[in-house]
């Protein structure tokens, strides 16, 4: 397979990402409009709750991480399992496209969407509330990344398992929204208790300690590169039976 149709092919499923109204709402529109409310409910003063720094930074520093997690869980299997449910992966193969293909299609396709669906993220909340200094520029640049790759191939890999669009779109949003609420952009963690090592919550320690300066999150780091390694394996697999 030539670099010219790989490339025709990430350009079309951009394309069709861009059209997709589940990408619009969960990837672009729910991340900002959930930060701008519950960044504005907790104000700018330094709390204790948030580990004496300001709320709306806190959730600034969180939600790329949320952005992350929307396009793994929710975007990325429901699109993969509907071309799976309507046949267009077995297109694909007539048309001589190797099955690893499509999947690094959509790897490619992720990552890209993240970059953008954060940039937007960005650029909203800085005229807004301001984006917190970054204190450890390295350990962010490398958690965030790491944290696209594992939840890009978990969506993959779920979008390959799963039988429909349907039975895609339940499962991810079962798994997105306790996520969501425990591990990035709920109420304060006093409020809602230890979250546990969900992924998302393994995600956002690692990109938001370091940015605000909290803590390196080693640990953290370490178990968000785990997860990016087994996940783009066992996508890797499955996507090449």
């Amino acid at each position: 397979m030539s670099t010219t149709a790989m490339g025709r092919l990430v350009r079309a499923e951009l394309k069709l990402m861009t059209r997709d109204p589940l990408v619009l709402t969960f990837v672009f529109a729910f991340p900002v409009v959930t930060m701008l409310i519950i960044g504005g409910a907790f104000g700018t003063a330094p709390d204790p709750a948030f580990d004496h720094v300001n709320p709306s930074h806190w959730y600034v520093a969180s939600y790329l991480t949320v952005v992350i997690a929307a396009i793994g869980l929710v975007m990325l299997p429901v699109h993969l399992a509907s071309y799976r449910e309507r046949g267009v992966l077995r297109r694909f193969a007539a048309a001589g496209f190797p099955r690893w293909s499509f999947a690094l299609a959509q790897l490619v396709v992720g990552l890209v969407t993240a970059v953008v669906a954060c940039g937007l993220l960005l650029a909203v909340a800085a005229p807004v509330y301001g984006i917190p200094a970054v204190h450890s520029w390295w350990r962010v640049a490398v958690a965030l990344p790491l944290g696209a790759v594992a939840f890009v191939s978990l969506g993959v890999l779920l979008g390959s398992v799963l039988p429909s669009a349907r039975s895609a779109q339940a499962v991810g949003l079962l798994i997105f929204f306790p996520s969501f609420l425990l591990g990035a952009g709920g109420p304060p963690p006093h409020v809602m208790g230890a979250a546990g090592p969900l992924p998302l919550t393994l995600l956002t320690n690692a990109v938001r300690e370091p940015w605000l300066g909290l803590g390196s999150a080693t640990w953290s780091l370490l178990a968000v590169a785990a997860l990016a390694v087994a996940g783009t394996v066992l996508a890797a697999r499955r996507t090449a039976l």
